[in-house]
């Protein structure tokens, strides 16, 4: 191993020397490669920025979905860009692709060991885009986080948060973790506690729990709602709340839900310790 590094580290030494030596004997010339190198990229990356608003048409035209196209755009602007510099070094500049080869592979080796996790995260990409456990738009959660998927990039994932956070998300992470989904079902559970006193009747607490629950529009009735007895703590009774409903009302259910419950135990005078 220490072999082919000394090979290839004389090798790059060489062709850096022979680049210093035009350097120094063709400096006219080297101001009209400046030039030349500079009109070529102008005009490559208007090339470059033509080809993919064709390609990304024709993706349109597909209904590819937003994930994919915006993966396969990055990367092929990667590769363009990759192709537009070997261009620019071997037909302006008479690099030799030998010594490019030698010059790009030593320069990729070592930014593959110092960027294993970037490689980590453009793998973990191409995961994502086979097995599609989510896809631009969906609502998921991933860890402390959760929101909408706005795009998959080469390397990360965006999602919009409900309060507006953006959050960028390394895809190799994500494809190496749980994630959930609750885009793909039509129906979410609301879980949530009611603390009252003990002092409390527990029928007459359930009842008036399951009237709020009847009241409330966005609960779904055919659904397996369910009312009970959670804990019993210290001079206080935690009642469980279980109720589905669409998830697009998750969280103005949850909100309405709460706000009906205040309003039926204060009717109904059921005391919640302070």
């Amino acid at each position: 191993m220490e072999h082919i590094f000394t090979l290839m580290k004389e090798q790059v030494l060489l062709s850096l020397q022979d680049l210093w030596k035009s350097i120094v004997n063709n400096g006219l010339e080297l101001v009209v490669k400046i030039l030349i190198t500079l009109l070529v990229f102008f005009i490559g990356k208007k090339i470059i920025k033509m080809l993919l608003g064709t390609v990304e048409r024709a993706f349109n035209r597909g209904k590819m979905e937003a994930g994919v196209k915006g993966f396969l755009l990055a990367f092929m602007r990667a590769i363009f860009y990759i192709i537009l510099i070997w261009i620019i070094l071997v037909q302006i500049f008479s690099v030799k692709d030998a010594s490019l080869v030698a010059v790009l592979g030593s320069a990729g080796l070592s930014i593959g060991l110092a960027l294993q996790g970037g490689l980590s995260n453009f793998a973990g990409g191409i995961i994502i885009l086979l097995l599609r456990p989510f896809k631009v738009g969906d609502y998921i959660i991933y860890g402390a986080n959760e929101g909408t998927v706005i795009s998959t990039d080469i390397f990360y994932t965006k999602m919009l948060t409900a309060d507006n956070r953006l959050v960028v998300m390394p895809n190799g992470a994500l494809s190496n973790s749980s994630i959930i989904n609750t885009t793909n079902e039509t129906q979410r559970r609301l879980d949530f506690n009611i603390v009252v006193s003990n002092t409390e009747d527990i029928d007459r607490v359930k009842k008036v729990l399951n009237v709020v629950i009847e009241k409330n529009e966005k609960v779904i009735k055919e659904a397996a709602n369910t009312v009970f007895v959670n804990s019993f703590d210290t001079g206080t009774i935690t009642m469980g709340i279980r109720v589905w409903v669409k998830k697009e009302d998750y969280f103005t259910g949850k909100s309405e839900l709460l706000e009906g419950i205040k309003k039926e135990f204060e009717e109904n005078q059921v005391k919640i310790p302070m």
